[in-house]
């Protein structure tokens, strides 16, 4: 008999969609993803060079459980020069993503019953993983006009003594938020001897505002951050964990146990996206600005409401109630009948209900069809 964490584990709505979208391309029809959250450029030539010169050198075996240590202190050296922190490279353990950092996290420090304290909107599978070690996530209910963000007077009064930690991603994933310096220090302050947990894989695509890290407000946080987004490595699985130097070597026991190390290579090749040239993360985020701002410019025309600007990352939350109660549903009509494939905000929580979630990590012109076709469907079903 299955476990009931996961017969009764919610399905990744966008995953659905995005796999029935790719078997309507299969069956010839023109698909427009705005739905994944997927870098449409190609990883840098210079990281792929060095995965092919590390796996030609024999860098194939097991390495040390927390990482090379070229990797550790490269990604230490970031965050120090970046964030003018002293962060020593033995409080980084490198994984195969950002998901396995957050399930040694959680398996370090929850038992049956501990709360991990996150907003709704959130990422769609931080509950899971908090349930699946028989936690439970507290949701916190954020207001749009205020960017769904953690009110600190609302953290403080839900902190109890089953809080293990407090979750927060910025820039945020549905919403494209950044958490400003004021924000991230009352949060540390009211957050206490409870730690943070900071999810910051979307760290550098930033267009408005101020870039930051939560360690530059309190050292009782964990930092989940990683190369997929900023590098374009999405399939090179490779992410890290920095933690306070207390907990090191208890994750670095889980690590050993359940995942020995990372790929070698492929750790070679984030050394070479953190020391290498950055020119094409520039190119990247200027061309992500300008999608960013023309997809703004036409949902609003089209009725579907954006009451908080999306500063970062590469998404925008958009208000679809006026055509239904179910995103869901608003969802997989869009994809049949438009061929344009988008999130349903429900995947985020019951606080997105009702809203819709676009990736512009696509091409303007895609963004530009995908935008033509989605204002004639629902001119449609306005009966315009």
């Amino acid at each position: 008999m299955l476990s009931s964490n996961v017969i009764d584990m919610p399905p990744f709505h966008v995953m659905e969609i995005m796999e029935k979208a790719q078997e309507l391309e299969r069956a010839g029809h023109h698909i427009i993803h705005l739905e994944i959250g997927e870098p449409d450029y190609p990883t840098a030539s210079h990281i792929c060079e060095a995965a092919s010169k590390a796996m030609c050198a024999g860098e194939t075996r097991y390495t040390h459980s927390q990482g090379i240590p070229e990797l550790r202190k490269a990604i230490a050296d970031n965050y120090n020069r970046k964030f003018e922190l002293d962060i020593d490279p033995n409080q980084i353990i490198v994984t195969s993503g950002t998901s396995p950092a957050l399930l040694l996290l959680f398996i370090a420090l929850l038992e049956q019953g501990d709360e991990v304290i996150m907003s709704n909107p959130h990422y769609a599978c931080y509950p899971n993983f908090v349930r699946a070690l028989k936690g439970k996530p507290h949701f916190i209910y954020t207001k749009e006009e205020e960017g769904f963000v953690l009110d600190p007077s609302q953290v403080n009064y839900s902190i109890s003594a089953r809080t293990k930690a407090i979750l927060i991603n910025s820039p945020c994933n549905p919403t494209g938020y950044v958490m400003n310096s004021r924000q991230l220090a009352q949060l540390a302050e009211c957050a206490g001897d409870v730690p943070i947990i900071s999810d910051e894989i979307y760290q550098g695509l930033v267009y408005e505002g101020e870039d930051h890290s939560i360690l530059e407000y309190t050292e009782n946080a964990f930092v989940l951050n990683g190369f997929s987004k900023l590098y374009a490595m999405t399939g090179w699985r490779l992410g890290y964990l920095i933690a306070p130097s207390q907990y090191v070597r208890t994750l670095q026991k889980i690590q050993q146990n359940f995942f020995i190390s990372t790929n070698s290579f492929v750790q070679h090749a984030g050394v070479a996206a953190l020391t290498g040239p950055q020119d094409k993360i520039h190119e990247m985020v200027k061309a992500y600005n300008k999608r960013r701002l023309y997809m703004l410019e036409r949902l609003k025309k089209m009725g579907l409401h954006v009451r908080s600007l999306p500063q970062g990352a590469y998404y925008i939350l958009a208000d679809a109630r006026e055509y239904g109660a179910s995103s869901l549903e608003l969802s997989w009509n869009i994809l049949k009948q438009t061929g344009v494939a988008v999130t349903p905000g429900i995947d985020f929580g019951d606080g997105a209900e009702g809203y819709l979630r676009f990736s512009y990590a696509n091409s303007i012109e895609n963004i530009k069809e995908g935008m033509d076709r989605l204002e004639k469907y629902l001119k449609s079903l306005r009966g315009i």
